[in-house]
């Protein structure tokens, strides 16, 4: 089956992957979903509260110190590097992802091949002037205040990620979509496929002529969609169709 893959890949002439947070696991981020994910833990925090409260701000701050205590050490792992390797042959016109954790980039894909549906969560900017902030300086003065950070231009400052509530954004969501139209293979990979808009990007593809494979550890409910179900650890599938070690 991973040979009928590497075939797939063979035959295309522009492929896009999509990605969720099964790609991430195998660098010890866990799912958001699965027992010991961040939704075990904490109930999300709805991006109206966190605009209209303070102390919603401040939760959202002590949690995002918390989490990236951890996250901040995960490196890319052989899935995030065969991916890379497959951009960087021009098999792979882009990379959209529904991961924040900027290991893509980190992997050596460039900024303009990454498609972020959810933000990304390795920096902070404000909700008015979008000013980019670091996350260190943002921890600092939180840790030293308890204050949730505030821009200079009196916006509020918050993690450059997608919370709950909160629009989607316009530009990567265009992206997506003409990207999910102009390619002949969209391969799906380590996605639940059930958190949508996000996971209506295969069936795009799909409708516009393009072959599809899944790649997940378990079934999804799109399965029926796909030429190709991979249900295997996404590093070493992608390892072994790459060469990637």
């Amino acid at each position: 089956m991973i040979g009928e893959l590497s075939r797939l890949l063979g035959e295309s002439r522009r492929a896009v992957v999509f990605t969720g947070a099964g790609v991430s696991t195998e660098s010890g981020i866990p799912d958001f979903r699965s027992p010991g994910g961040i939704w075990t833990k904490y109930q999300p925090i709805d991006f109206r509260e966190f605009i209209s409260s303070e102390e919603a701000r401040r939760e959202t701050w002590r949690r995002k110190i918390a989490v990236d205590e951890a996250v901040s050490r995960a490196e890319p792992n052989r899935g995030h590097r065969a991916i890379a390797q497959l951009v960087a042959e021009g098999k792979v016109s882009s990379v959209i992802t529904q991961n924040i954790d900027g290991l893509h980039q980190r992997s050596g894909v460039s900024d303009e091949q990454v498609i972020e549906l959810h933000g990304n969560g390795t920096y902070a900017a404000c909700l008015e002037c979008a000013q980019r902030y670091e996350l260190a300086e943002m921890f600092a003065a939180f840790k030293a205040s308890e204050e949730p950070p505030a821009c200079e231009c009196g916006g509020f400052i918050k993690s450059a990620t997608i919370s709950f509530g909160q629009p989607m954004p316009l530009q990567a969501m265009r992206r997506a979509q003409a990207e999910s139209k102009s390619c002949d293979l969209f391969i799906a990979i380590g996605s639940s496929l059930v958190v949508y808009p996000a996971a209506s990007f295969p069936a795009v593809a799909k409708q516009n002529g393009s072959r599809l494979v899944i790649l997940n550890r378990e079934p999804t409910d799109l399965d029926y969609l796909a030429d190709l179900v991979l249900n295997l650890e996404i590093g070493p599938t992608l390892g072994e169709v790459t060469g990637i070690e």
